[in-house]
């Protein structure tokens, strides 16, 4: 089986014993995913870790199967995420806040995104085994990787470079499979994709997040070896708290040819009193901006105008009202200091820009293409 064969995968969902959430509302969710992604998928409740193992081993001998399993409070079936047998192709998914968890086998683990973060892991495990990623150190701690996915059929020309940088209020619950959907789309586009992964301030602090963003981006020149990018060509694109990261990696000298926005947090002092993201910014950053000024001053991307490299920022008009007079002003004010920003505002909640279905999607990637590919035919994307 391939990658990209999406008739033969299957998705199966596992709820460990004990595990407190109603079991309708399991299968809403898991239902409404599987029906999203167009794969056939199950619902199993086990008892005990006993039959969560057995469950796991049988699924691990169908390499059709992605699987999510929700492990619950029982030890022994935590114990379970530990052991290699549930292999690869398994994404454990806690509801609540536990830290990150490494488990065994080459599974993943998510966490903290409540019930309806059952949806992102469903998506998450179904990516891993339709469009399979090359994991890249970039330093040794366990957040600190990049993935990387070339187009299927490349014919060895350079290729234009997408490095995703995933948004999430700078909290760790939030993770590098926000930009999963993206990551496969541009590289069916014909873009190679580096979806970075990056220690978060709510664990590590400040200065570890943007220390990250920027031995990630940097970490391109050695991964490329004698692969075919062209870091001539290379777009940092950030969603939302992403966008402010991207944004501030370009400021800084990064090296890119574009900085693209989605939906991005791009005043952090307004940002800070209006309490976006129910009072994120304060947290991330170290402090209120009149106690930690010189903190504000570099992450802010308004107030690193101009930044004298291209930019796209895309703003949904769904989206939470804030983050559209954010963007609006902030375009003003960069194209007033002399910077070429290019603005996309279309119909759209806060993961429309993310999401490749979706129009104004459709809008960014033609975009980018016109700035990073001019002349080029670019493929039509597989899906």
């Amino acid at each position: 089986m391939t990658g990209g064969d999406r008739a033969a995968v299957r998705v199966l969902v596992v709820a460990g014993p004990g595990l407190v959430a109603d079991s309708a509302l399991v299968r809403r969710v898991a239902e409404t995913e599987w029906e999203r992604l167009g794969v056939p998928g199950s619902l199993v409740a086990v008892a005990d870790a006993e039959g969560l193992r057995d469950v796991l081993g049988e699924a691990a001998r169908d390499e059709s199967c992605a699987v999510v399993a929700l492990p619950g409070p029982d030890a022994g079936a935590r114990r379970l995420i530990s052991d290699p047998l549930p292999g690869p192709r398994t994404v454990w998914y806690d509801m609540a806040v536990t830290g990150p968890v490494e488990p065994a086998g080459g599974a993943a683990h998510l966490h903290g995104r409540g019930l309806g973060g059952l949806a992102w892991a469903v998506r998450h495990a179904v990516h891993r085994l339709r469009h399979p990623a090359r994991r890249v150190p970039y330093g040794p701690g366990d957040e600190q990787w990049g993935e990387l996915r070339l187009p299927p059929d490349h014919d060895g020309r350079p290729l234009p470079v997408a490095v995703l940088v995933h948004g999430g209020y700078w909290r760790s619950i939030w993770a590098a499979d926000l930009m999963d959907a993206l990551a496969v789309d541009l590289a069916s586009r014909g873009y190679a994709t580096w979806n970075l992964e990056y220690r978060r301030p709510d664990r590590h602090g400040w200065d570890a997040t943007t220390a990250d963003v920027a031995a990630g981006i940097s970490r391109l020149a050695a991964v490329a070896g004698d692969l075919p990018l062209d870091l001539a060509r290379v777009a940092v694109a950030g969603h939302s708290a992403g966008g402010q990261l991207a944004l501030r990696a370009a400021a800084d000298g990064a090296g890119v040819a574009l900085a693209v926005s989605l939906a991005g947090v791009v005043d952090l002092a307004e940002g800070e009193r209006r309490r976006v993201g129910t009072g994120a910014v304060p947290p991330a950053l170290g402090g209120p901006r009149a106690e930690v000024p010189e903190v504000y001053a570099a992450a802010d991307p308004m107030s690193r105008l101009p930044m004298g490299v291209p930019q796209l920022v895309v703003q949904g008009l769904g989206d939470d009202l804030d983050l559209v007079d954010f963007n609006r002003r902030y375009v003003t004010r960069a194209r007033g200091a002399g910077d070429d920003v290019t603005y996309i505002e279309q119909a759209g909640d806060h993961f429309a820009v993310i999401d490749p279905d979706s129009d104004i999607w459709a809008a960014t990637v033609a975009e980018m293409d016109r700035r990073l590919r001019p002349g080029e035919t670019a493929p039509a994307a597989s899906g």
